[in-house]
C-alpha cells in the first residue's frame, strides 16, 4: 500500500510559479513510475506529467511542455512538479500519480493523492 500526500497548490497569479510536492509512504517508492495528473471544473481529467522510476525519463503533457518540470527524490520518497509561467487555464486541482506500468488517463493509477488545489488569477 502507497499512500500519496500532495502539498503546494495555493493561489498564484499568470506568470507566476509554484512548486507541488508529493511525499509518498512505504519503502516502495521507486518501483512506481510517478506522475501528475489534474482536473478542472466540469473537465475530465488530463495528464500532466510522468517520471520514471529512476527519474531518468519524463513526459509531459503539450499544454505544459516547456512550462513545467517533474523530478523526483528517491531517497526522500517525494516526487515534485515545478510550475512556471503558470496560466488561467492551468487552474485545477492536481492530483500526484503513483503507477507499476505507467500514467495515463485511460485507467486509474495503482495509487493517487487526495489533491491540491491550484488557481491561477488573470
Amino acid at each position: 500500500q502507497v499512500q500519496l500526500v500532495e502539498s503546494g497548490g495555493g493561489l498564484v497569479q499568470a506568470g507566476g510559479s509554484l512548486r507541488l510536492s508529493c511525499a509518498a509512504s512505504g519503502r516502495t517508492f521507486s518501483r512506481y513510475v510517478m506522475g501528475w495528473l489534474r482536473q478542472a471544473p466540469g473537465k475530465e481529467r488530463e495528464f500532466v506529467a510522468a517520471i520514471s522510476r529512476s527519474g531518468g525519463n519524463t513526459y509531459y503533457a503539450d499544454s505544459v511542455k516547456g512550462r513545467f518540470t517533474i523530478s523526483r527524490d528517491n531517497a526522500k520518497n517525494t516526487v515534485y512538479l515545478q510550475m512556471n509561467s503558470l496560466k488561467s487555464e492551468d487552474t485545477a486541482v492536481y492530483y500526484c500519480a503513483a503507477d507499476s506500468v505507467g500514467i495515463t488517463t485511460s485507467r486509474n493509477p495503482d495509487y493517487w493523492g487526495q489533491g491540491t488545489q491550484v488557481t491561477v488569477s488573470s
